[in-house]
């Protein structure tokens, strides 16, 4: 089925300009089109919408896979009252029994929190089987870094970067196909909004066709 997804306004990335009330056109995995809302529905009727407020752009990398997944424990939430709602590492994780079943947990947890905040790609080698099983499932891809980035694990790829050097890939220039269907929405006005308040904005979060965060 083809669907389009379509916001206020549209970031190609690619320091390509911002297209108000943009959208893409997805068939299954693929990224069929990308261009004006209007255009794309008069040219495929039959296509379901999806309405989005605020900002459709690329998904982001964030470059902190290893701290987040394989070196700090996410508590579930039957367990805040003892162990709270952050990560837990350094001592506090030497603390814990871990087990295999509990990473795997505590993995798919953070994956989660990664996709509320438009990530579809984390960066940094993975070599813990239940981080590696929480991103496949998922479907986020693994990218090389070169380095450990600067300051604190946080889950916003957009702390102390700007939306261009977040973004994984810019989208196809319109009118062509892009490959996979790998996309967010952030509830914010412009790029510059996206920028100040972050990606915990996210609205939804979309990976190969599939939607698999939407804020409720």
């Amino acid at each position: 089925m083809l669907t389009i997804h379509a916001a206020d306004l549209l970031l190609p990335g690619g320091r390509r300009s911002a297209l108000p009330d943009g959208a893409v056109l997805v068939d299954g995995r693929e990224l069929a089109a990308v261009g004006p809302y209007g255009e794309l529905a008069a040219a495929h009727p039959a296509a379901r919408i999806r309405r989005w407020p605020g900002v459709l752009m690329p998904g982001l990398v964030n470059p902190y896979g290893p701290e987040l997944l394989e070196q700090a424990y996410h508590p579930d939430p039957n367990e805040a009252d003892e162990l709270g709602t952050e990560p837990l590492t350094g001592e506090a994780l030497a603390r814990l029994e871990m087990t295999g079943v509990r990473w795997g947990e505590s993995a798919r947890r953070g994956v989660q929190r990664l996709l509320a905040h438009g990530v579809v790609a984390v960066a940094g080698d993975l070599w813990r089987p239940a981080a590696v099983a929480a991103v496949t499932r998922a479907g986020l891809s693994v990218e090389e870094r070169f380095g450990d980035p600067d300051g604190p694990a946080v889950f916003d790829p957009l702390a102390g970067r700007s939306p261009a050097e977040a973004m994984l890939l810019p989208l196809p220039v319109d009118g062509e196909k892009g490959g996979e269907a790998t996309f967010a929405v952030f509830d914010v006005p412009d790029e510059a909004a996206l920028a100040e308040r972050g990606a915990g904005t996210c609205l939804a979060t979309v990976v190969a066709g599939r939607l698999v965060h939407r804020r409720r």
